[in-house]
């Protein structure tokens, strides 16, 4: 294959995945700023979720105050965030039209109708109940292509390169879901532990798709340490990162069949998955959630470049 039309499909899922994942992070802000009773705490947990997803400065460029209207504006509609959900889904439909002819009619016609359909919504329209319900299609969009794509593409490299961008982008959003809790918590240590503190931990359970799931593998109650546990180490868990990293693997190893040799993808894989392999929610906390993360999202980020030098993707 190609290197361009590797990159391609590589970003293609990347950016799918990412318009999905911009909507989750957006959903947990915006609830955990319903819950703040405090003055300025809903702008709190605003810039908290701007910050987990690095926009929070070009926010700042843009908007004095951080409120529900300024932050959904510039997560999903504002053309200059290169991570707002217009931009990912353009972007995914541009990759897309340049390797046409690599997809199947089921996955393209599933994202050109998302763009077509999204670029006909007034984002003056999109407040209260209504935000809620395009979050909610947003996410619902990405199944769609995910389930194209798992059912009609071609099991070859394409399809390879097309999953390790799909969980490459999850392991990354899912570490930035889980740090939004580092961010919030970070000036008012005083409530980990209480009341507001578990809502918001469920909250993040919620941005994860896992709020139910949860309760069928720990029979409990929600605990700070057993969510984080979940979204982490659990590999049963289809949006943890130990689970997200498997599936890198496992595709790395497909192309390896397919092309006669490991590559530098695998060593960049290798080191992302040492960090979770045999560890323990014990250590994490030690170390610190916050600083296990950021090198997470560090040491994923490096098998994209990776993958980069070794399919020459930009070549």
């Amino acid at each position: 294959m190609l290197g361009r039309t590797a990159q391609n499909l590589f970003w293609l899922s990347r950016y799918v995945e990412r318009a999905e994942n911009m909507a989750r992070l957006l959903e947990v802000g915006y609830r955990m700023s319903l819950t703040s009773r405090r003055e300025g705490g809903a702008s709190e947990h605003l810039m908290s979720m701007l910050q987990a997803a690095e926009v929070d400065e070009e926010f700042a460029k843009k908007h004095k105050l951080a409120d529900v209207t300024s932050v959904s504006q510039f997560m999903l509609f504002d053309e200059t965030n290169p991570s707002s959900v217009r931009s990912c889904l353009l972007a995914a439909r541009t990759n897309a039209r340049t390797v046409r002819t690599a997809l199947t009619t089921e996955m393209w016609e599933s994202l050109n109708s998302a763009w077509l359909e999204f670029a006909a919504i007034d984002p003056r329209e999109t407040t209260g109940s209504r935000l809620v319900e395009l979050l909610q299609w947003v996410k619902t969009v990405s199944h769609r292509y995910r389930g194209a794509l798992l059912s009609t593409f071609l099991r070859d490299d394409g399809y390879a390169f097309s999953q390790i961008g799909n969980f490459v982008e999850r392991a990354d959003n899912t570490a930035r879901i889980l740090d939004m809790k580092y961010y919030v918590l970070l000036p008012r240590t005083d409530l980990i532990g209480g009341d507001v503190d578990i809502q918001q931990w469920t909250l993040i359970l919620r941005a994860a798709s896992a709020h139910r799931s949860y309760r069928h593998v720990y029979h409990d109650r929600y605990k700070a340490w057993n969510i984080a546990d979940y979204l982490i180490l659990r590999p049963e868990m289809p949006r943890s990162l130990i689970f997200s990293v498997g599936w890198i693997n496992r595709t790395l190893d497909m192309l390896e069949e397919i092309y006669g040799g490991k590559a530098a993808g695998h060593a960049a894989a290798a080191d992302v998955t040492s960090m979770l392999e045999g560890n323990s929610m014990d250590r994490i906390f030690a170390y610190g959630l916050h600083e296990f993360l950021t090198e997470f999202i560090a040491r994923n980020n490096k098998v994209t470049e990776a993958l980069a030098e070794s399919y020459n993707f930009y070549g």
